[in-house]
Protein backbone atom coordinates (compact mmCIF):
# COMPACT_ATOMS: atom_id res chain seq x y z
CA UNK A 1 0.00 0.00 0.00
CA UNK A 2 2.42 2.08 1.12
CA UNK A 3 4.62 1.73 -2.66
CA UNK A 4 1.53 1.99 -4.42
CA UNK A 5 1.30 5.61 -2.52
CA UNK A 6 4.73 6.33 -3.78
CA UNK A 7 4.04 5.01 -7.25
CA UNK A 8 1.24 7.21 -7.33
CA UNK A 9 2.95 10.20 -5.49
CA UNK A 10 5.82 9.73 -8.13
CA UNK A 11 3.89 9.63 -11.41
CA UNK A 12 2.24 12.61 -9.58
CA UNK A 13 5.36 14.21 -9.42
CA UNK A 14 6.66 13.06 -13.09
CA UNK A 15 3.39 14.65 -14.39
CA UNK A 16 3.78 17.81 -12.79
CA UNK A 17 7.08 18.78 -14.21
CA UNK A 18 6.23 17.31 -17.33
CA UNK A 19 3.31 19.72 -17.25
CA UNK A 20 5.34 22.69 -16.10
CA UNK A 21 7.99 21.89 -18.78
CA UNK A 22 5.61 21.89 -21.48
CA UNK A 23 4.05 25.07 -20.02
CA UNK A 24 7.83 26.24 -20.24
CA UNK A 25 7.82 25.38 -23.46
CA UNK A 26 4.87 27.21 -25.11
CA UNK A 27 5.62 30.53 -22.99
CA UNK A 28 9.00 30.42 -24.75
CA UNK A 29 7.49 29.52 -27.92
CA UNK A 30 5.08 32.35 -27.69
CA UNK A 31 7.70 34.47 -26.10
CA UNK A 32 9.78 33.41 -29.60
CA UNK A 33 6.96 34.18 -31.82
CA UNK A 34 6.10 37.58 -30.16
CA UNK A 35 9.25 38.83 -30.69
CA UNK A 36 9.57 37.47 -34.04
CA UNK A 37 6.58 39.32 -35.40
CA UNK A 38 7.34 42.67 -33.09
CA UNK A 39 10.78 42.36 -35.74
CA UNK A 40 8.59 41.72 -38.82
CA UNK A 41 6.48 44.33 -38.42
CA UNK A 42 9.01 46.78 -37.11
CA UNK A 43 11.94 46.27 -39.86
CA UNK A 44 10.10 47.65 -42.73
CA UNK A 45 9.63 50.36 -40.47
CA UNK A 46 13.23 50.84 -39.51
CA UNK A 47 14.35 50.51 -43.31
CA UNK A 48 11.78 53.36 -44.29
CA UNK A 49 12.91 55.37 -41.47
CA UNK A 50 17.05 54.35 -42.58
CA UNK A 51 15.70 55.54 -46.10
CA UNK A 52 13.76 58.38 -45.12
CA UNK A 53 16.84 59.20 -43.28
CA UNK A 54 19.13 58.99 -46.37
CA UNK A 55 16.95 60.74 -48.54
CA UNK A 56 16.61 63.75 -46.23
CA UNK A 57 20.52 63.79 -46.10
CA UNK A 58 20.97 63.97 -50.00
CA UNK A 59 18.39 66.47 -49.97
CA UNK A 60 20.04 68.70 -47.52
CA UNK A 61 23.58 67.89 -49.43
CA UNK A 62 22.31 69.11 -52.81
CA UNK A 63 20.12 72.11 -51.47
CA UNK A 64 23.64 73.41 -49.76
CA UNK A 65 24.97 72.01 -53.48
CA UNK A 66 22.73 74.11 -55.53
CA UNK A 67 22.85 76.95 -52.78
CA UNK A 68 26.85 77.33 -53.14
CA UNK A 69 26.35 77.35 -56.52
CA UNK A 70 23.66 79.60 -56.95
CA UNK A 71 26.10 81.88 -54.07
CA UNK A 72 28.98 81.44 -56.64
CA UNK A 73 27.23 82.65 -59.25
CA UNK A 74 25.30 85.71 -57.54
CA UNK A 75 29.45 86.73 -57.05
CA UNK A 76 30.69 85.78 -60.13
CA UNK A 77 27.92 88.56 -61.68
CA UNK A 78 28.75 90.81 -59.16
CA UNK A 79 32.38 90.51 -60.17
CA UNK A 80 31.54 90.64 -63.80
CA UNK A 81 29.20 93.86 -62.73
CA UNK A 82 32.05 95.81 -61.00
CA UNK A 83 34.08 95.07 -64.09
CA UNK A 84 31.86 96.12 -66.59
CA UNK A 85 31.20 99.39 -64.21
CA UNK A 86 35.17 99.98 -64.24
CA UNK A 87 35.44 99.59 -67.89
CA UNK A 88 33.05 102.01 -68.16
CA UNK A 89 34.27 104.67 -66.08
CA UNK A 90 37.72 103.96 -67.49
CA UNK A 91 36.18 104.38 -71.07
CA UNK A 92 34.66 107.79 -69.82
CA UNK A 93 37.93 108.61 -68.16
CA UNK A 94 39.69 107.93 -71.41
CA UNK A 95 37.26 109.78 -73.23
CA UNK A 96 37.52 113.32 -71.27
CA UNK A 97 41.18 112.95 -71.58
CA UNK A 98 41.17 112.15 -75.09
CA UNK A 99 39.30 115.48 -75.61
CA UNK A 100 41.55 117.19 -72.92
CA UNK A 101 44.83 116.19 -75.17
CA UNK A 102 42.58 117.12 -78.56
CA UNK A 103 41.95 120.71 -76.93
CA UNK A 104 45.41 120.61 -75.84
CA UNK A 105 46.59 120.31 -79.28
CA UNK A 106 44.10 122.86 -80.83
CA UNK A 107 45.30 124.72 -78.39
CA UNK A 108 48.72 124.03 -79.15
CA UNK A 109 48.29 124.70 -82.91
CA UNK A 110 46.58 128.26 -81.67
CA UNK A 111 49.73 129.34 -80.02
CA UNK A 112 51.18 130.40 -83.01
CA UNK A 113 48.82 132.62 -84.06
CA UNK A 114 48.52 134.02 -80.89
CA UNK A 115 51.77 134.89 -80.48
CA UNK A 116 52.68 135.86 -83.75
CA UNK A 117 51.41 139.37 -84.29
CA UNK A 118 49.53 139.34 -87.76
CA UNK A 119 50.42 136.07 -88.82
CA UNK A 120 48.39 135.92 -92.05
CA UNK A 121 50.56 138.64 -93.69
CA UNK A 122 53.32 136.43 -93.03
CA UNK A 123 53.98 134.00 -95.98
CA UNK A 124 56.41 131.07 -96.55
CA UNK A 125 59.98 130.93 -97.91
CA UNK A 126 61.58 128.14 -97.57
CA UNK A 127 60.27 125.12 -95.15
CA UNK A 128 61.94 121.64 -94.50
CA UNK A 129 61.10 118.40 -92.25
CA UNK A 130 63.66 117.39 -89.67
CA UNK A 131 63.37 113.32 -89.40
CA UNK A 132 64.47 111.57 -85.99
CA UNK A 133 65.27 108.31 -84.82
CA UNK A 134 63.26 106.39 -82.62
CA UNK A 135 63.01 108.14 -79.40
CA UNK A 136 66.18 110.28 -80.35
CA UNK A 137 66.58 114.15 -80.52
CA UNK A 138 69.97 114.35 -82.06
CA UNK A 139 70.69 115.81 -85.34
CA UNK A 140 71.63 113.09 -87.49
CA UNK A 141 74.09 114.54 -90.59
CA UNK A 142 71.44 114.66 -93.05
CA UNK A 143 68.98 116.52 -91.16
CA UNK A 144 71.89 118.98 -90.86
CA UNK A 145 72.38 119.24 -94.67
CA UNK A 146 68.25 119.78 -94.93
CA UNK A 147 68.53 122.91 -92.60
CA UNK A 148 72.17 123.97 -94.23
CA UNK A 149 69.99 123.98 -97.46
CA UNK A 150 66.72 125.66 -95.94
CA UNK A 151 69.06 128.15 -93.84
CA UNK A 152 70.90 129.58 -97.11
CA UNK A 153 67.60 131.86 -97.86
CA UNK A 154 67.72 133.27 -94.29
CA UNK A 155 70.77 136.12 -95.65
CA UNK A 156 68.15 137.21 -98.52
CA UNK A 157 65.06 137.56 -96.59
CA UNK A 158 63.66 140.31 -94.74
CA UNK A 159 61.48 140.93 -92.03
CA UNK A 160 61.67 136.86 -91.54
CA UNK A 161 60.31 134.70 -88.60
CA UNK A 162 60.97 130.49 -88.29
CA UNK A 163 58.68 128.74 -87.12
CA UNK A 164 59.00 124.91 -85.77
CA UNK A 165 56.55 122.12 -85.58
CA UNK A 166 58.15 119.32 -83.30
CA UNK A 167 56.33 115.74 -83.52
CA UNK A 168 56.29 112.16 -82.32
CA UNK A 169 54.82 109.02 -83.69
CA UNK A 170 52.31 107.57 -81.20
CA UNK A 171 54.86 105.45 -79.31
CA UNK A 172 54.23 106.56 -75.81
CA UNK A 173 52.54 109.03 -73.27
CA UNK A 174 51.34 111.57 -74.64
CA UNK A 175 53.12 114.24 -71.60
CA UNK A 176 56.50 112.22 -72.67
CA UNK A 177 56.08 112.75 -76.30
CA UNK A 178 55.47 116.24 -75.91
CA UNK A 179 58.16 116.72 -74.35
CA UNK A 180 60.33 114.75 -76.72
CA UNK A 181 58.95 117.20 -79.60
CA UNK A 182 59.89 119.79 -77.31
CA UNK A 183 63.81 118.44 -77.66
CA UNK A 184 63.91 117.84 -80.69
CA UNK A 185 62.72 121.27 -81.84
CA UNK A 186 65.27 122.57 -79.77
CA UNK A 187 68.12 120.49 -81.49
CA UNK A 188 67.13 122.44 -84.37
CA UNK A 189 67.28 126.09 -82.22
CA UNK A 190 70.40 125.49 -81.23
CA UNK A 191 71.70 124.15 -84.96
CA UNK A 192 70.57 127.41 -86.57
CA UNK A 193 71.04 130.50 -83.19
CA UNK A 194 74.73 128.34 -83.64
CA UNK A 195 75.57 128.06 -87.20
CA UNK A 196 73.61 130.93 -88.63
CA UNK A 197 73.50 133.47 -85.68
CA UNK A 198 69.34 133.15 -85.85
CA UNK A 199 68.00 135.25 -82.76
CA UNK A 200 65.45 134.07 -80.39
CA UNK A 201 63.13 136.27 -81.12
CA UNK A 202 62.72 135.30 -84.70
CA UNK A 203 61.88 131.64 -83.82
CA UNK A 204 58.58 129.97 -82.74
CA UNK A 205 58.37 126.83 -81.50
CA UNK A 206 55.35 124.68 -81.16
CA UNK A 207 56.21 120.76 -79.27
CA UNK A 208 52.96 118.72 -80.48
CA UNK A 209 53.93 115.36 -79.61
CA UNK A 210 51.70 112.82 -81.23
CA UNK A 211 48.92 115.35 -81.98
CA UNK A 212 49.59 115.68 -85.63
CA UNK A 213 50.26 112.97 -87.53
CA UNK A 214 51.30 113.16 -91.18
CA UNK A 215 51.39 109.32 -91.90
CA UNK A 216 49.85 106.20 -90.28
CA UNK A 217 51.07 105.47 -87.04
CA UNK A 218 50.37 101.39 -87.84
CA UNK A 219 53.58 101.38 -89.91
CA UNK A 220 56.96 101.42 -89.74
CA UNK A 221 57.39 104.21 -92.33
CA UNK A 222 54.31 106.29 -91.04
CA UNK A 223 55.92 106.49 -87.61
CA UNK A 224 59.43 107.59 -88.88
CA UNK A 225 57.58 110.46 -91.09
CA UNK A 226 55.84 111.56 -88.09
CA UNK A 227 59.30 111.63 -85.88
CA UNK A 228 60.08 115.60 -87.12
CA UNK A 229 60.14 118.72 -86.95
CA UNK A 230 58.29 121.24 -89.22
CA UNK A 231 60.98 124.13 -89.95
CA UNK A 232 59.39 126.71 -92.33
CA UNK A 233 61.02 130.05 -92.46
CA UNK A 234 59.23 132.51 -93.12
CA UNK A 235 58.66 136.85 -94.32
CA UNK A 236 55.66 139.58 -94.06
CA UNK A 237 57.75 141.62 -96.78
CA UNK A 238 55.02 141.72 -99.51
CA UNK A 239 56.31 142.47 -103.18
CA UNK A 240 60.12 141.36 -102.18
CA UNK A 241 60.91 140.13 -106.03
CA UNK A 242 64.04 138.62 -104.43
CA UNK A 243 61.97 136.02 -102.72
CA UNK A 244 59.94 133.23 -104.60
CA UNK A 245 56.40 132.88 -105.03
CA UNK A 246 56.03 129.37 -103.23
CA UNK A 247 58.33 128.31 -100.59
CA UNK A 248 60.93 125.57 -101.46
CA UNK A 249 61.23 122.39 -99.94
CA UNK A 250 64.51 121.09 -98.87
CA UNK A 251 64.10 118.23 -96.43
CA UNK A 252 62.28 115.04 -96.86
CA UNK A 253 65.36 113.54 -95.23
CA UNK A 254 65.19 109.83 -93.39
CA UNK A 255 67.56 109.55 -90.46
CA UNK A 256 70.53 107.02 -90.76
CA UNK A 257 69.26 104.74 -88.55
CA UNK A 258 65.57 104.27 -86.86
Amino acid sequence: MNRTSLLNRSGFVNRAGIVILMATSIAATIGCASKNYVKQQTTPLINKTNELDDMTAKNSKDIKDVDARAQAGIQAVNVKTAEVDQKAQTAGQNAASAQQMADAANGRVGVLTNTVANLDNYRPVAETSVKFGFNRDNLTQQSQDALDQMAGNIASTKGYIITLEGSTDSVGSAEYNYDLSQRRANSVIQYLATKYNVPAHKIYVIGLGKDKPIDSNKTKEGRADNRRVDVRLMTNTVGDTNQPATPSTTGQNNPSSM
